[in-house]
């Protein structure tokens, strides 16, 4: 019934913008398409939520472009970074649980040395880091916060070793290592695999039945494919290890029941939620990625750009607001709430030209001029 719901809520009359407008549904649904067209865009899932429901859930385009197979709410999507907004959520609630401290180092929770411990598959060890003593001061709250100073991912490195770039807690620098990190040691706590965790923490208590972190061959009959500029399709991902940094396949439907959750703190105390989406470090980098990753700059004081645990935070003359962004070749997705307004958005995209509409989109659907669209790359089409 809930999915029939979905699928059918976008046909209502109007939705209201942070600045107290509105916009019909068609009017939206025109601008969608209009935005699609004109950027190529291969295909567009978006849900927008007022007072923290969602009021319109729809999907724009083709799943395959080659195929000519249509998007829908309930197609299987590569939903790459969203994952780490699940792992936070999933954080928190071991934090309620007196299960882990954010601010105890993570080695502590280990029996034994964190380099000592061999892991198989892509994920690593931790042998690298044997002569930086530093590693013994990362704590749960500096991986959430991306500042435990390791790179993105350790293969994105020349060497393709593990390092400390920077003093742990000093800086920000987005790090699905550091996130793996703490997924190793929630594991090493609750003795279960992260796959397990996360469906019965969150895929099976919100009834997200096509959401997994480990591929499943029964999505192969109803999965969305990322396209580049082209609408050339890329080579399907197929997880076969569970990274709570990035290998969530899901659907705007099931992902809008995690959403709508997040926002209404389900399973989450007051002070949980208002801790995860409270400003934890500033962020004065001109970009968050490439080279102006390194370079300071004041492009982003009038929101005073920051970070909490597991989402980005900015401030605007509308109350706070915390954003989360999935990204990877084919894929472009973006969420932003307004807590003060109860008003947000999920969007996901098949397509590398999919982010060339976010700035637009936003402002259009819910009255976003805020997200620092440069800082995230997402520059626009025209």
């Amino acid at each position: 019934m809930l999915f029939l719901f979905l699928q059918t809520m976008s046909f209502g009359q109007t939705i209201t913008l942070i600045d107290g407008t509105t916009i019909s549904n068609g009017l939206l649904r025109n601008k969608i398409e209009s935005l699609m067209k004109d950027a190529n865009v291969s295909g567009v899932c978006i849900s927008v939520f007022n007072n923290n429901k969602p009021v319109f859930t729809q999907a724009f385009g083709q799943a395959n472009v080659p195929d000519k197979v249509p998007l829908k709410t309930s197609t299987v999507l590569y939903g790459a970074s969203f994952s780490k907004a699940v792992f936070a959520y999933i954080v928190m609630q071991l934090v309620q649980e007196k299960r882990i401290d954010l601010d105890k180092p993570l080695v502590e929770y280990l029996v034994k040395p964190l380099v000592d411990y061999q892991i198989k598959g892509w994920k690593k060890g931790y042998q690298d880091l044997r002569n930086d003593w530093r590693y013994k001061r990362i704590t749960g709250r500096m991986c959430l916060t991306h500042t435990t100073g390791f790179p993105n991912w350790r293969w994105f490195e020349a060497d393709k070793k593990l390092k400390i770039k920077f003093e742990p807690g000093t800086r920000y620098s987005y790090s699905g290592e550091g996130i793996y990190l703490l997924q190793f040691v929630v594991e090493q706590i609750t003795g279960k695999d992260y796959e397990t965790i996360s469906q019965e923490r969150v895929f099976k208590p919100l009834g997200m039945l096509n959401t997994s972190h480990i591929w499943q061959k029964r999505f192969g009959g109803n999965l969305c494919l990322g396209h580049n500029a082209n609408g050339k399709p890329y080579d399907l991902m197929k997880w076969n290890e569970a990274s709570a940094g990035g290998s969530m396949s899901t659907t705007l439907a099931d992902y809008t029941k995690f959403y709508t959750a997040l926002i209404q703190h389900q399973g989450l105390t007051k002070a949980s939620f208002d801790e995860m989406i409270k400003p934890q470090v500033r962020i004065r980098s001109r970009q968050q990625f490439g080279p102006n990753a390194l370079i300071d700059c004041n492009d982003n004081d009038n929101i005073q750009l920051s970070y909490g645990l597991g989402v980005g935070v900015l401030k605007t003359p509308y109350g706070p607001a915390f954003f989360k962004e999935g990204h990877d070749d084919g894929w472009g997705h973006y969420s932003i709430c307004f807590p003060d307004k109860e008003i947000a958005i999920v969007i996901m995209t098949n397509n590398d030209n999919g982010e060339s509409i976010f700035k637009e989109l936003l402002s259009n659907a819910i009255g976003d001029t805020f997200t620092p669209w440069f800082w995230e790359n997402y520059i626009p089409y025209k």
